[in-house]
């Protein structure tokens, strides 16, 4: 009996340390929710200074979700008014988060202590705002979609909420997201695959724009930079998520379980999981990675 009892120990210890190593594994995709927990638009993963992740579109269209990432399990932590719909979340210095509607040509603002809902701006100019940035001065950067045409715009929103237009007559903008030193504005276009960037003064102006990187096939979506300035970019309909350097290099490709992703952020008490929305199997899926995300 002794050595029955020694010998199951010894399998669940095993067992513990192959969990462990699974789960450490760098750049290995693995779930974090069960699938069909989201509606297909599932997008814009965000964390918040206290490591909460939120996502949009849990359940149903027009929420803002709540997952635990130690189980996988969720809530509705705010559902939107006006029939509204997020396609991205972001946080300013204090805390508030902002919320890109397509639907309402808006960009929204959450109090998160009282879960109030408001319009931080809107335009008719807008066409269906897709994703955003913030720098440490809180202003916004938002990309601007026109997808009915393949085209796009690219705004800056200074606080307060004042939207500015940056660019007209792009392609299709998408993915945004600014360098960890804040001077390098990535704007992708999904249906054309080009990955520009533009150089980013004092005060949000931009300048310069240059190709910054450009694939034969399938879509781009969500963007987001690890601490080093590598940029990590959604590859939708292929399923991977595409590391270049801040040269514009490739630097990896990580394969996920799901084809449809559309977003990701960096998460985790060490900033070095990676968490990925999938719109096919409206789940999110994770990753470890060797640097941590810039944060916000």
């Amino acid at each position: 009996m002794k050595q029955q009892i020694c010998l199951l120990l010894a399998m669940a210890t095993g067992s513990t340390v192959i969990a462990q190593q699974k789960s450490t594994e760098l750049y290995q995709a693995q779930d974090l929710t069960k699938e069909n927990m989201f509606s297909v638009n599932i997008e814009g993963p965000n964390v918040d200074k206290a490591g909460n992740l939120y996502v949009v579109n849990f359940q149903k269209d027009g929420t803002i979700g709540k997952i635990n990432t130690r189980d996988g399990s969720g809530e509705v932590f705010v559902t939107l008014p006006d029939s509204s719909v997020a396609n991205s979340i972001r946080f300013n210095s204090h805390g508030n988060m902002y919320l890109p509607d397509f639907k309402g040509h808006n960009v929204l603002e959450v109090n998160m202590k009282t879960r109030k809902v408001s319009v931080y701006v809107h335009s008719d100019k807008m066409f269906q705002p897709n994703d955003l940035c913030i720098n440490k001065k809180d202003q916004l950067f938002a990309s601007d979609p026109d997808w009915k045409n393949s085209g796009g715009q690219l705004w800056r929103i200074d606080k307060g909420g004042k939207a500015v237009l940056l660019e007209a007559n792009m392609g299709t903008t998408n993915g945004i997201e600014l360098s960890p030193d804040e001077g390098t504005l990535y704007v992708n276009e999904s249906v054309q695959r080009n990955v520009w960037k533009y150089d980013v003064d004092k005060d949000g102006n931009i300048s310069n724009k240059t190709l910054f990187a450009s694939f034969p096939d399938h879509g781009f979506d969500g963007m987001k930079c690890d601490r080093a300035g590598n940029l990590y970019i959604a590859r939708w309909g292929k399923g991977t998520i595409v590391v270049l350097s801040p040269e514009g290099k490739e630097i990896r490709e990580i394969p996920l379980k799901g084809k449809h992703c559309s977003n990701l952020t960096f998460g985790g008490k060490d900033g070095k999981t990676v968490f990925v929305t999938l719109q096919d199997r409206k789940c999110m899926e994770m990753f470890r990675v060797e640097v941590p995300g810039k944060g916000r």
